[in-house]
């Protein structure tokens, strides 16, 4: 292109205020931000010249420039404002199988979990008010209460999650002062976060004990010295050590810790208020049996078996809760009113077990009936087939899923799931496109293939995701 055409070429490029009076930015400006949309617009003039100086745009007759450059710019600039107005943190529809997946929000919360934080949400509350006494209340009282009832513990205390909960346990308990576990309770938690880090963190000194795979009763009892001030026994949730192994139980832990006058910490991990084992999956020891077994101090998570919001439930003692609330670091790491509302309200479900497991969703995924999940693996497919003809190829097929969240490691999920083969473009290129869809699809590669997994759709959630796949496939606009 020569000098004198490329600098014709620049002058039929729309100016900002003449792209604002076009009828489809006119819309756009009512939906999006006008700064927002101001912003797109003046980015892609920029692109498009610098484009137009690299030669990287098709030559057009300067009479048509202007249009040509105007349906550009219009089109560009749409995409951005919109994709900038869109929100960080999305809905998205989990079709990986896993159910407590940590990288799409764990737990999924109950329709009365989401209605306590709705409420909470949407005017003022009694967060830290005593109704009764008109006097200043705990923010922890709504909770406290429900779990002592449903544990069988002396006192409870919640903070932002479970490693917080154990760094608060240790570091008020420990700190400075020796605390003894085994070596093959030495698990990293998530996130690199691992729990001679944390003791570390806590102030409290590591002292381990027996062999990876066995540790026996004697070995705590000959590693305890005047410098002791916990046993610690950590539930292996995420993992699982199987052959020649032999593990110390909670209650040979208590004994030892009552003949020695040593506190007993259990950290679940987990945690499940209700034995899994009567439905098929792996006996995992329940929060219930664990505080039954006399340990002082129990830690474990609020968002994944439990299916409530992420937090870090500490129960146990009086005794040693009192010395807890009393931390300073208690108040850094606190909940807020959206935890306490929607952990109270998912609590009080299990208050009545017959229905805590059709109410709260990761029970209700996790016990989801096999030949429940073929059907609907099936009707899905027949929808996809219908909708979306001959752009890909629709097939149920039997699956393995998984628990996720670092529970139930060994847990054997049978599941059902459509599985995509797309003729229109590559299976990498079809999960890239859901991905950035409206709600985004998240699902599983495997061989040159998707998995739509159906047991982790929530119910209604096969309609969006029939019109999203299908408008990704027909080069549609999915959002």
């Amino acid at each position: 292109m020569s000098v004198n055409n490329h600098t014709r070429l620049l002058r039929q490029i729309p100016a900002v205020d003449e792209v604002l009076k076009d009828p489809v930015i006119a819309d756009l400006v009512r939906s999006v931000p006008r700064p927002l949309v101001l912003k797109a617009i003046r980015d892609t003039i920029i692109q498009l010249r610098e484009e137009l100086a690299a030669n990287r745009l098709q030559e057009q007759p300067e009479q048509q420039a202007r249009d040509f450059f105007m349906g550009i710019i219009v089109q560009r600039a749409v995409y951005r404002a919109r994709s900038q107005n869109r929100p960080n943190l999305r809905r998205v529809l989990n079709a990986t199988g896993v159910v407590l997946h940590t990288n799409l929000g764990r737990a999924v919360l109950g329709e009365s979990a989401r209605q306590a934080i709705n409420n909470a949400a949407s005017g003022y509350s009694n967060l830290e008010l005593d109704l009764a006494t008109g006097k200043r209340g705990s923010r922890y009282a709504p909770v406290e209460h429900l779990l002592t009832q449903l544990t069988g513990a002396e006192a409870a205390l919640v903070v932002n999650n479970n490693a917080a909960a154990v760094l608060l346990a240790l570091g008020t308990l420990a700190r400075g002062r020796e605390v003894i576990v085994s070596r093959g309770q030495l698990v990293e938690i998530g996130g690199s976060f691992r729990i001679p880090e944390v003791m570390a963190q806590s102030g409290a000194r590591l002292v381990e004990v027996g062999a990876t795979n066995k540790t026996y009763a004697t070995d705590y009892q000959k590693a305890i010295t005047p410098e002791t001030a916990l046993l610690l026994h950590v539930h292996t949730s995420n993992y699982r050590i199987v052959g020649f192994t032999r593990e110390t139980s909670i209650a040979e832990l208590v004994e030892l810790g009552r003949d020695t006058k040593l506190p007993v910490m259990s950290d679940l991990g987990s945690g499940s208020l209700v034995n899994l084992g009567t439905c098929g999956l792996p006996a995992e020891p329940t929060v219930q049996q664990v505080v039954k077994d006399g340990a002082d101090v129990v830690t474990f998570s609020g968002d994944k078996l439990l299916g409530g919001p992420q937090a870090g439930i500490i129960l146990g003692k009086k005794e040693y809760l009192d010395r807890m609330k009393k931390n300073p670091l208690t108040r850094a790491v606190r909940i807020d009113k959206f935890t306490v509302s929607a952990l109270e309200a998912t609590l009080r479900e299990y208050i009545d077990l017959q229905t805590a497991w059709q109410r709260i969703p990761t029970l209700n995924m996790l016990t989801a009936d096999i030949n429940i999940l073929r059907q609907r693996a099936q009707s899905l497919s027949a929808e996809l087939t219908a909708a979306a003809g001959d752009q890909a190829l629709f097939t149920p097929v039997q699956t393995p899923s998984a628990v996720g969240g670092g529970a139930l490691p060994t847990a054997d999920l049978p599941s059902w799931a459509v599985e995509v083969a797309p003729r229109c473009m590559t299976v990498f290129e079809l999960a890239a496109s859901l991905r950035e869809a409206e709600p985004a699809v998240i699902g599983r590669l495997q061989d040159e293939k998707l998995l739509l997994d159906v047991r982790t759709l929530l119910p209604g959630e096969e309609t969006a995701l029939v019109e999203v796949l299908v408008g990704v496939l027909k080069g549609g606009v999915a959002s």
